[in-house]
């Protein structure tokens, strides 16, 4: 039976790897130990998004034996400025072309920040609109959009717009392209206020992709004190971020959602905030949810990392 693969997002790195303070190439190597199939990139850890940008990337991916699972990227197609939205289409084609250079499917947008003046009509209209431009240049490319229930980009001032999930859902439901999908975070479900499993379960049969870490209350707290007038979570000290399957997401249901639609993508582990051994244990984890829901693989390669055919 065909399964999901298992690769990993630098979340621990991530502010280091984004202001350059710690060496991408560095990280590529430190990815190859962790006993994953798969590496995901973030657009801002490259130095150029062109080939001499990217040139040393492919080569360290072929030192180590490791291939790209998905390409992790921020549009903010909500801005209240109309060139600016047009440039974050372009910004968005750009990423599908740095998709093109590393051999990745699939490319995750979102909708943008949610500015306090913003109406719900508008943030819709923005986003479905970004996509939409945007999906045109990814058909020709051969690229998978695939849209993230969100929290926050880390270069953000403000929270995602279609963080609620209605919100979410309304504008994957406007967009109908076998080059749009879905990428799945239970976690980002979690920060939002909804619980995750009902919210994939609407979801389902559109998920291309997903994002697995968990989260955890810290001593003494309640998702009820934790919740906001806004219905959100947001990042307070009191909900945490550790080993997945340890914390709050029931990868049970999620898997048993998953493999009953016959879901086959990328599964990108962002963790590690306590350590890469603790990134490690997580992709263990991930493994065995999987054996136990979609059987043993008949690939023998499946378990350790492989270069591409």
């Amino acid at each position: 039976m065909t399964q999901p693969r298992i690769s990993v997002f630098p979340k621990c790195y991530f502010d280091e790897l984004y202001s350059r303070r710690r060496d991408y190439l560095e990280w590529l190597r430190q990815a190859a130990t962790l006993g994953a199939e798969g590496v995901e990139h973030y657009d801002g850890f490259f130095a150029t998004l062109d080939e001499a940008g990217v040139a040393p990337v492919r080569r360290t991916l072929r030192e180590t034996g490791q291939i790209s699972s998905l390409m992790c990227f921020s549009p903010n197609f909500t801005h209240p400025d109309a060139a600016e939205r047009a440039h974050q289409v372009e910004r968005q084609k750009t990423a599908i072309d740095l998709c093109v250079l590393l051999d990745i499917r699939h490319c995750r947008t979102l909708s943008g920040q949610r500015y306090p003046d913003l109406s719900r009509r508008d943030g819709i209209e923005r986003t479905v609109d970004g996509i939409r431009r945007s999906l045109e240049y990814a058909e020709k490319k051969n690229v998978v959009l695939c849209m993230e229930n969100h929290y926050k980009d880390g270069a953000w001032q403000y929270p995602e717009f279609a963080q609620p999930e209605d919100i979410f859902l309304e504008i994957i439901g406007r967009i109908d392209s076998p080059y749009f999908g879905v990428q799945y975070d239970p976690s980002n479900a979690v920060v939002g206020g909804f619980d995750p499993v009902p919210f994939l379960e609407k979801v389902k049969r559109r998920v291309v992709s997903m994002h697995a870490s968990d989260r955890y209350l810290a001593p003494g707290a309640t998702l009820d004190e934790l919740r906001q007038a806004d219905g959100t979570l947001g990042y307070s000290e009191k909900l945490c971020h550790g080993e997945t399957g340890k914390g709050l997401n029931d990868y049970d249901a999620i898997f048993r959602n998953l493999s009953g639609v016959g879901f086959t993508g990328w599964i990108s582990v962002e963790d590690g905030m306590n350590g890469l051994d603790e990134l490690k244990r997580s992709v263990e984890f991930l493994k065995k949810k999987r054996a136990e829901y979609y059987g043993k693989s008949t690939d023998e390669a499946v378990g350790s990392i492989r270069t591409p055919q």
